[in-house]
């Protein structure tokens, strides 16, 4: 892939890459977004951020808050797949914001974004509840991609508190090790706020994705929901999903 911008910013180097209408995003070589508006489906992590909305009935979920914007890659799959009215992203990092904007296509009528700790934003939140809240705090640390806050009782419960009373939320965790020591196995009282939770994962992407649902709901369901979206329903090529869903229990 060719470099078509690179930035170095207080010791920190971002780059666009572009191979036809691929473009991705690397900060300090770790990869942090891909999208290509032809191919829209990765078969990596954003597909799994996006496909727990499917869970439920289409048009269900309105209104969806994105914890980790980096280029953009899972708000432009939820703006054609899910349609929502409403997709609000906040990014640490200002640059991310710029390059989703410049490079990914993230304007005004697809979302807003703002430039804040998530954690902190969330904590001082007092506007209406979302029906999907996104976590997909990642930093970089000697090239490899971390999170800056576990999946605690404090933070499930904030995030729990900011989502409507059928809502979900989606998480995304390092390794299986993660999920294991969160709040969901480990605290009957976050266990209780939730009727269902989901597992998804992808062939050779070590990452887990969990989703948590304050309904129930089963990996029938979702792949019924899904075979009825065009654009997702492809049973080869290119946007063929790869996805292994597993039920989560306690």
């Amino acid at each position: 892939m060719a470099i078509i911008w690179q930035k170095t910013l207080r010791g920190t180097r971002y780059e666009i890459r572009k191979a036809g209408n691929t473009t991705r995003l690397y900060t300090d070589g770790v990869f942090h977004s891909q999208f290509n508006p032809d191919n829209p489906i990765t078969r990596s992590v954003w597909d799994l951020l996006m496909l727990p909305a499917f869970f439920y009935e289409t048009n269900r979920i309105k209104r969806i808050l994105v914890l980790g914007v980096g280029g953009g890659s899972v708000i432009q799959l939820l703006h054609k797949y899910v349609q929502p009215d409403e997709i609000i992203g906040i990014e640490l990092n200002p640059v991310h914001v710029s390059v989703a904007k410049r490079f990914f296509g993230i304007n005004k009528k697809i979302a807003t974004l703002h430039v804040a700790d998530a954690i902190s934003w969330m904590e001082k939140y007092k506007g209406p509840p979302f029906d999907m809240i996104i976590d997909d705090l990642f930093g970089e640390e000697n090239g490899e991609g971390v999170r800056p806050i576990t999946l605690n009782t404090k933070w499930l419960g904030l995030l729990n508190k900011h989502t409507t009373k059928k809502g979900l939320i989606v998480a995304n965790t390092v390794d299986s090790k993660m999920l294991k020591e969160s709040a969901y196995f480990t605290n009957k009282r976050t266990q209780n706020h939730f009727k269902s939770a989901f597992q998804l994962t992808v062939p050779q992407l070590e990452n887990f994705v969990v989703a948590f649902l304050k309904n129930e709901s089963t990996s029938k369901q979702l792949r019924k929901n899904i075979s009825k979206v065009p654009g997702l329903n492809h049973q080869s090529g290119a946007n063929k999903l790869f996805v292994h869903i597993r039920e989560l229990t306690t």
